[in-house]
């Protein structure tokens, strides 16, 4: 499932990763050591080091397997949730290792920002075919409308996880009508030039009004 979310995502954008996700998968006590919160399903882990940057991504394994077991397909079906904490974490191994390879540093909002508009880009493309424009206008409204928190966040991630749900409903807001028209061409433009922009210019570009 790994692979295949990864695969996806390179194919939006145009990018092709030295590294594979799968491969740097830690389990619950190595996150622990690496500094994890231990608070979360999903988690990416970042340190300094003397060759550059070190990555681990934790996954929680019942999670994994679940959607796994069934497929991108079955789980977008059976639960959309499940699914897209997977996906967000493959988001943040390949948008840190591709802003690490370009020697640009990236915030956390930024971050999480480009997670969101990963998953409902990565569950649209799946779900491509005849009747996607009315299945992507529901998707913007699970994705960012029917959101629950977790209870344990502390104030400055509470704010940034709402922000960055704002900032990527806005932006896929205006991705609607590309979708709807079936320009799957447009919608790899656009996506893909949005990718590539940088920090501050990212957000902004975001949140704009339509």
């Amino acid at each position: 499932m790994l692979d295949v979310i990864q695969e996806q995502l390179e194919a939006i954008y145009g990018i092709r990763a030295d590294y594979r996700v799968k491969d740097f998968l830690v389990d619950s006590d190595t996150a622990r050591k690496l500094g994890g919160s231990g608070r979360a399903r999903e988690e990416l882990l970042v340190a300094s080091g003397a060759e550059g940057l070190e990555l681990a991504l934790y996954i929680e394994p019942a999670l994994l397997a679940r959607v796994s077991n069934v497929g991108p397909e079955g789980a977008m079906s059976a639960d959309l949730g499940d699914f897209c904490e997977v996906a967000e974490g493959v988001s943040h191994f390949l948008y840190v290792a591709h802003t690490a390879r370009l020697e640009r540093t990236v915030s956390l909002l930024e971050l999480e920002a480009q997670a969101e508009v990963d998953k409902f880009a990565v569950c649209t493309l799946l779900k491509w075919g005849l009747h996607v424009g009315r299945w992507a206008g529901s998707l913007v409204g699970r994705l960012f409308e029917q959101v629950q928190l977790r209870p344990n966040l502390s104030h400055a991630e509470r704010w940034r996880y709402l922000e960055a749900n704002r900032l990527a409903k806005s932006y896929c807001e205006r991705l609607l009508p590309v979708v709807r028209a079936g320009r799957m061409d447009k919608l790899l433009a656009e996506l893909r030039h949005a990718y590539r922009l940088g920090a501050e210019a990212k957000l902004q570009y975001f949140g704009r009004a339509r």
